[in-house]
């Protein structure tokens, strides 16, 4: 099958579950685009084959099938004895939940936490909102124009509750920064011209700090970041989601919301060997390092030295940072631009 690239594990899975659990050989990881982005498909691919080899399991890559449908990849994937199916994208969870309930093989999908089905459907909405308040205060603490921006590729739950957590986190540091919010489109997820546009506009309009949520399109948001210059003469920053783009920055990242979902998918086959697949969601957070932030040469080090005291505050539950997965939440915090 066109994309399908299989990986054996490299450790065997010793223990034996309990007689009522479901036996798992073989899972499979689902992406819309190349999971060599430097950000959501790639994280997701690379922490399913550590998964994978955690729990001593086969594992089938499907990377590329774009945000159409996905129906019979899936179907393809249930005959090659995949039993479990992870579909990495928010487009997919209309047929993943179908697919799961045509084949039998669980299928995990995101931004649909009321989905679950015992033994069937989970759900992994996750949120990086910890780290992205930690990144609103970084912004807040080096913005120079007084503006910031925050440039997004559609709101889904995941992308909302992070554009919130940073909001917040500017706000608590300074409440007089401004925050431009703009959206390239409903689903833009790989829109790249649409990024650079959109991200142009917003740097034009006083920001010199961007935090960017875009998939493919974030290449072009940082094109922009490269091209422009802030209205007060300045490099612009950049503040990248998900993955981290280190190797390829040309000094405008300062910092990125990285997340590893290993201890997710790892958790998802180990409930699925339990018989609890199904029944509850998944998170990721700073208290474990599955969200932390990236430390960059365009970090200010004071400013980066009380940032880590805000993560262990956080950590220690002495600031609360709550997920806010609606739209509408977002833009109470913000100044929308169009």
């Amino acid at each position: 099958m066109k994309n399908l690239l299989a990986s054996v594990a490299l450790s065997v899975v010793l223990g034996t579950p309990a007689a009522f659990a479901a036996e798992v050989d073989t899972i499979a990881i689902l992406t819309p685009e190349q999971g060599s982005d430097y950000g959501w498909n790639q994280q997701g691919v690379e922490a399913a084959k550590a998964a994978a080899e955690a729990t001593g399991v086969e594992i089938i890559v499907a990377e590329g099938l774009g945000y159409g449908d996905v129906r019979a990849p899936m179907r393809e994937l249930a005959a090659d004895g995949a039993d479990l199916m992870i579909a990495h994208a928010s487009g997919y969870n209309t047929a993943g939940p179908e697919i799961a309930e045509e084949t039998g093989v669980p299928v995990a999908i995101v931004d649909s936490p009321d989905a679950l089905v015992k033994g069937l459907v989970a759900d992994y909405t996750l949120s990086g909102h910890e780290g992205a308040y930690l990144a609103g205060r970084l912004a807040a603490k080096m913005t120079s124009t007084g503006t910031v921006g925050i440039v997004v590729s559609g709101e889904p739950p995941s992308w909302n509750s992070q554009s919130a957590g940073f909001a917040e986190g500017v706000h608590a540091e300074n409440p007089d920064v401004k925050i431009l919010y703009s959206v390239i489109g409903p689903a833009a997820y790989s829109d790249a011209a649409g990024g650079n546009r959109v991200t142009t506009s917003v740097i034009a309009a006083g920001a010199d700090i961007i935090f960017g949520q875009g998939n493919g399109s974030s290449f072009g948001m940082i094109q922009a970041v490269e091209s422009n210059k802030a209205t007060d003469g300045s490099d612009v920053l950049f503040i990248d989601v998900i993955g981290d783009k280190s190797e390829l920055d040309k000094g405008h990242l300062l910092t990125s919301v990285l997340w590893d979902m290993t201890p997710v998918y790892t958790a998802m086959i180990e409930d699925l060997k339990a018989d609890q697949f199904g029944t509850h969601g998944y998170s990721i957070s700073l208290a474990d390092d599955s969200v932390k932030l990236v430390k960059t040469p365009q970090v200010d080090e004071a400013a980066w030295t009380e940032v880590m005291a805000l993560r262990d505050q956080i950590i220690a539950g002495d600031i609360t940072v709550e997920p806010k997965f609606d739209a509408e939440d977002v833009r109470a915090l913000v100044t929308v631009t169009e």
